[in-house]
């Protein structure tokens, strides 16, 4: 009898284990790492014909650094283009190590942030060989968010835009184009959200190349970025079109000084950021100076 009892025992205790073991590799993570904030950004057909998706989190204040975070991304997508993280709101972003396991939907990346912000994007797939256009992102859940947010910007030349949810909230940004936005309030773990936009589209450039906007850089000294997490980052209140414009003005300048200039993050040799002459490590995505994007 002694005997029957110490196996049993020992069997409940390696339930967990074998639990883990037999779950498959795209899963979510069963621990949470709460967010304050996350502000999920869909540029579709913006500089390549695909769907550029940045994800932009916070930690909880009361989450203790570092912490381990495992986040979901559609397998579609191929990977990760960053993984980065920042010490302040407003700081340069660094490159930020992860690992991954994929699956036949979902890519899991797996990090540890030793800082409270984190950025994370990916080009996603976009049939972009009709007229009629649809993007289909599912935000999955992984991490419950005290405040979520959604930002579509509007492709150059598209017509008949629709987005689901409804992002109520209209402006045009500093870049000549228009965004879309929404304060969605608080997302349990577990509890997935679709956003679906639709819109027509015949003309096949994107939008730097309708617009032009690897024309010239922006002044760095320009407006500053919006308060992550912060209800008035960019819907400051209903009807306050001018200052709503402003902010997305400030939000795509921060995310502009962000990414490659005229594809020209290295010099020649490929060992030096071009923006500080520091020297950098091969696969480094920012430099770890500056903040720099890195080809």
């Amino acid at each position: 009898m002694n005997w029957a009892i110490a196996t049993l025992n020992l069997a409940v205790m390696l339930m967990p284990a074998v639990a883990a073991v037999a779950a498959p590799p795209g899963g979510a993570a069963k621990g949470d790492t709460p967010l304050e904030s996350m502000q999920i950004e869909i540029w579709p057909e913006y500089d390549r014909p695909a769907a550029l998706v940045i994800l932009r989190g916070e930690l909880a204040g009361d989450v203790g650094l570092p912490a381990a975070v495992s986040l979901r991304i559609p397998a579609s997508s191929g990977g990760p283009a960053a993984v980065a993280y920042a010490t302040a709101k407003k700081g340069p972003l660094l490159n930020l190590k992860h690992d991954r396991s994929d699956a036949a939907d979902f890519i899991t990346l797996r990090f540890t942030v030793p800082a409270r912000f984190f950025h994370l994007e990916f080009y996603d797939r976009l049939a972009t060989g009709t007229g009629e256009r649809t993007y289909k992102y599912l935000w999955p859940g992984d991490l419950s968010v005290s405040w979520l947010e959604v930002v579509v910007q509007e492709p150059a030349g598209a017509s008949n835009i629709s987005v689901k949810p409804a992002l109520v909230e209209s402006a045009a940004g500093s870049d000549g184009m228009r965004y879309r936005s929404a304060q969605l309030g608080p997302v349990k773990q577990g509890k997935s959200l679709p956003i679906e936009i639709r819109y027509a589209k015949t003309d096949p450039r994107t939008s730097a190349e309708i617009l032009k906007l690897n024309a010239h850089a922006p002044d760095p000294q320009a407006s500053a970025p919006p308060a992550k997490g912060d209800p008035s980052s960019l819907l400051l209140a209903s009807g306050a079109a001018a200052v709503l414009a402003a902010a997305l003005g400030g939000a795509y300048l921060y995310w502009w000084r962000r990414r490659p200039r005229a594809r020209a993050g290295f010099t020649a040799d490929g060992r030096f950021c071009s923006q500080c002459g520091k020297q950098v490590a091969a696969g480094d995505r920012f430099c770890a100076k500056c903040g720099a994007a890195l080809v």
